[in-house]
């Protein structure tokens, strides 16, 4: 039952939504060149996939937040639907650091770049300093936040090395760090998996680490904190709920 739904309604529907809300995206992107428009018209994609697709995500922590402040939101990788819970969640203009190859994908690759989110050439080390660098000014010039996927890619199980670009763009900028746990979601779309089984899903926010006053040099112990902090939300987590039908 459950692999039908997703075969004939929640994949389709996906697509479908993609596409349209992407053209959409695309057409407002002449008149706001900010990206603040394509970023809250991607909000509402999220939340379109995770409807379709019958995944509820509930968010912990996001007190912790200042509204008025800027962030590096740094995540785990586990799912393709992790975009699309973050963006969901998180009640902040933010822009992404993709992977460059993501650029070149019809629709997504689109929106990536009109919407302003920052591609990363991970196999150049001189143009991810770059990228890096222009993450941080986004944050100083534009008071908007960032999110990164420290671990370089999906995972398809447990917590890979984080790289320390997230902890040198908040260094750069002054800003604090954000840990953020997505628990469950590699259970209900699992890495190279096409089955969207329906569930609910937490999203878990840290408390703030501030880098105000820290050298680039303390990246590394900085990298560290975030991982540690992440793996023990994730490893303190309860199962995900998965509906009975799935």
């Amino acid at each position: 039952m459950s692999l039908l739904r997703s075969a004939l309604f929640s994949v389709p529907l996906i697509a479908i939504s993609t596409i349209v809300m992407d053209l959409i995206s695309m057409l407002v992107s002449f008149c706001d060149r900010s990206g603040d428009i394509p970023h809250h018209l991607a909000r509402l994609w999220g939340k379109m996939l995770l409807a379709v697709s019958f995944i509820g995500v509930r968010a912990e922590g996001i007190e912790k937040l200042d509204r008025k402040a800027n962030y590096v939101f740094v995540s785990n990788h586990a799912s393709f639907m992790d975009i699309p819970a973050l963006l969901s969640t998180l009640p902040y203009q933010f822009r992404f650091f993709a992977k460059k190859s993501l650029y070149k994908i019809p629709f997504l690759g689109w929106h990536l770049r009109w919407a302003g989110h920052l591609p990363v050439d991970r196999s150049n080390a001189r143009a991810s300093l770059k990228s890096m660098s222009e993450g941080a000014r986004i944050i100083s010039e534009r008071h908007i936040s960032v999110l990164l996927f420290p671990e370089g890619g999906r995972s398809a199980t447990g917590l890979r090395p984080f790289k320390e670009g997230a902890a040198y763009i908040a260094i750069k900028a002054g800003v604090p760090l954000v840990p953020v746990a997505i628990v469950g979601l590699r259970e209900l779309l699992p890495m190279g998996s096409g089955h969207i089984r329906s569930g609910r899903v937490t999203v878990r926010i840290a408390e703030p680490i501030p880098t105000a006053g820290l050298k680039i040099d303390a990246r590394a112990e900085l990298t560290a904190r975030v991982h540690d902090e992440i793996a023990a939300m994730l490893e303190g987590s309860a199962e995900p709920v998965i509906h009975s039908s799935s």
